[in-house]
């Protein structure tokens, strides 16, 4: 006798365990799509958000390098435009009476410093990657007197429509002419 109430009970559910499946299908399909433009969207954001922080602690790294050496030079050419053919020439004379000269140039998107002291082989360092060496966005400025110097610096990170722009700029006041 139970046997046959649940024999009659299975009969009857027959007709709900399609429907029931097919809905619980297209509900589960629903979250599957939203969890996935949702982790699309994490992950271009963090791409983003990667790109932002290394051009900005590239511009920072080469405003920092530039900044220390403008404080010390004595002599400041080019850079007015910043082309990538130009170079930002700094020459001091140290304590000590030896000539220091640093040189920055940009070559693919790297910024280098070549430093030499009293004329010997020059040691090239890569201050600083991703720069862009549009003589819009990367200069540096000297007002009418020679004074301040405004430094402008570009990071550019990404490719195609993502490219991220990073732009600091800062005021430097020179070594008094002595």
């Amino acid at each position: 006798m139970i046997l046959r109430k649940i024999k009659l009970f299975i009969k009857e559910q027959r007709g709900f365990f399609l429907t029931e499946m097919l809905a619980s299908l297209a509900i589960a399909a629903l979250i599957g799509l939203g969890a996935t433009f949702a982790s699309a969207q994490v992950m271009n954001q963090t791409t983003r958000n990667n790109d932002y922080t290394t051009a900005s602690r590239h511009t920072l790294n080469a405003i920092q390098w530039i900044s220390r050496d403008i404080q010390a030079a004595q002599t400041i050419e080019g850079w007015a435009g910043f082309p990538a053919t130009d170079n930002l020439t700094l020459t001091w004379t140290a304590w000590d009476n030896t000539v220091n000269q640093a040189v920055y140039y940009v070559v693919n998107g790297q910024l280098k410093r070549s430093y030499s002291v009293d004329g010997g082989a020059p040691r090239v360092t890569l201050v600083a990657e991703y720069i862009n060496s549009d003589a819009a966005m990367t200069n540096c400025v000297p007002d009418l007197d020679n004074i301040t110097y405004t430094l402008t610096i570009t990071g550019s990170v990404g490719a195609g429509s993502t490219i991220v722009d990073v732009t600091k700029v800062r005021e430097i006041v020179s070594r008094p002419r002595l």
